[in-house]
C-alpha cells in the first residue's frame, strides 16, 4: 500500500469510544509531527451514533443497542457487524485546506469502487452520503443509501470518516431515520447481489482513495 500513509486493519470489533480515543491521540501526534497519517479499516459492534447535528426524533424505537452522542459531523446512523468503517486521519495542512474537496474524494472513491461491480451511485447536494441508483444496468425505483460520511477536523487534521454496508443486517436501520432522512431506504452490497470480503473491500477502497488523494 502506501509508505506515507499508515494502514491499520482491525479484524475484531472495536469499541466506539476506544476508537475515538485512538483517533484523538493520533491527531495530536500528527500535529506534533510524531506520527504519520493513517487510514483505519475496522468494524464496530451494534451501536447507534448521533452526530453534532442529530435530533432526538431521528431515533424511532429504542432497544438494547447503545445510543451514543459523538463529536463527528452529521446526524444519526447505525454501525454494526457487516458494515466496514474507514477512518481517515489525514493532515490537510500538507495539502489543500479544503474539507469539501476531501469529502468529494471519499465520495468519488466509493462511487468508483461500486462501478467495479456494475453498480451506479451518486451524491446529492442536500443528502450527504453515497446513493445507489442503478444495479447491473437496471435502474432502481428509488435510490438507496449504501455509505454514510461523517468527519471532524482539528487544526486541519481529519478524523472519523466513512461507513459502508458490505453485508450488515439492514433491519437495524428500521429503528432510526438514518442521517435524519425519512422515506429513504438503506442497502448493502449483499442486498445488491455482490458478495465480497472485508479484506477485498479494504484493498479495493484504499487503492481508489490513495489514487485520488495523490491529486489533492
Amino acid at each position: 500500500m502506501s509508505s506515507k500513509i499508515n494502514i491499520k486493519i482491525s479484524n475484531q470489533n472495536i469499541e466506539y469510544f476506544e476508537a475515538i480515543s485512538f483517533m484523538e491521540e493520533r491527531v495530536k501526534n500528527i500535529l506534533n509531527k510524531k506520527e504519520a497519517e493513517m487510514i483505519w479499516f475496522l468494524n464496530h459492534d451494534h451501536i447507534y451514533t448521533c452526530g453534532t447535528s442529530a435530533h432526538k426524533d431521528e431515533i424511532l424505537f429504542t432497544n438494547n443497542i447503545p445510543i451514543i452522542k459523538t463529536n463527528r459531523g452529521g446526524k444519526t446512523t447505525y454501525h454494526g457487524p457487516g458494515q466496514r468503517i474507514v477512518y481517515f486521519i489525514i493532515n490537510l495542512n500538507n495539502r489543500k485546506k479544503d474539507i469539501r474537496r476531501f469529502v468529494k474524494i471519499i465520495e468519488f472513491s466509493t462511487i468508483s469502487l461500486l462501478k467495479e461491480f456494475n453498480i451506479e451511485a451518486k451524491t446529492f447536494p442536500k443528502r450527504i452520503g453515497i446513493w445507489v441508483t442503478k444495479v447491473k444496468n437496471k435502474k432502481l425505483t428509488k435510490e438507496k443509501k449504501i455509505g454514510a460520511i461523517g468527519l471532524r477536523i482539528k487544526k486541519w487534521v481529519t478524523y472519523h470518516g466513512l461507513s459502508f454496508n458490505i453485508n450488515p443486517d439492514l433491519s437495524y436501520y428500521d429503528n432510526i431515520h438514518a442521517c435524519g432522512l425519512k422515506n429513504y431506504k438503506t442497502t448493502s452490497l449483499l442486498e445488491l447481489g455482490i458478495n465480497i470480503s472485508k479484506e477485498e473491500f479494504d484493498k479495493m477502497f484504499f487503492k481508489k482513495f490513495n489514487d485520488e488523494l495523490k491529486k489533492f
